[in-house]
């Protein structure tokens, strides 16, 4: 099973091309999501945005990881994804390059929560466009299956869990 510490240093490519890994979120708690802006469960972006607002001045934030592996939902470039996401849903939080969740050339990152179990014990391959993955500072790591919209209280309960263990300095 993954933890945060097994994750920081698995290297993600921005949405500019600029390079991080999950060391450089290791004070926040983080919200890592597979997108897609052709997709029924596109709308999920406006609560992510909220959650972003809501709680990014107590060491959170959203990261988003367009993906194009489910029915061809996530076809635009890199430009086209960062226009869609600003000027449909205003979304601020930082999105990264897009990436393949599922299969032999999946992401790294995507390899290791692939691992991860949700509450009711079932973990493996990524289900649908947003799915999600809570990474808290002290290394637990929570998973959502996409119709698990980002305000359900269990996805609030994790960030808010997450939240007592950020640095008083690092919000």
């Amino acid at each position: 099973m993954p933890t945060a510490d097994s994750l920081r240093d698995i290297e993600i490519t921005t949405i500019d091309g600029g390079t991080a890994t999950l060391g450089d979120y290791a004070d926040k708690v983080v919200l890592v999501v597979n997108v897609a802006s052709r997709c029924g469960l596109t709308p999920q972006y406006e609560q992510l945005e909220q959650l972003q607002k809501q709680y990014e001045g107590r060491g959170f934030t959203v990261l988003g990881f367009p993906c194009n592996q489910f029915m061809g939902q996530e076809p635009g470039s890199t430009e086209e994804i960062k226009e869609f996401c600003s000027t449909t849903y205003g979304v601020t939080f930082p999105l990264m390059d897009k990436i393949k969740v599922n299969g032999r050339n999946k992401h790294p990152l995507y390899s290791e929560l692939h691992q991860v179990k949700t509450a009711d014990g079932k973990g493996g391959r990524i289900q649908w466009n947003f799915e999600k993955f809570v990474i808290t500072p002290g290394g637990e790591v929570s998973r959502f299956r996409p119709t698990t919209k980002p305000d359900d209280p269990a996805v609030i309960a994790a960030i808010e869990k997450g939240l007592d263990e950020v640095p008083t300095d690092a919000g």
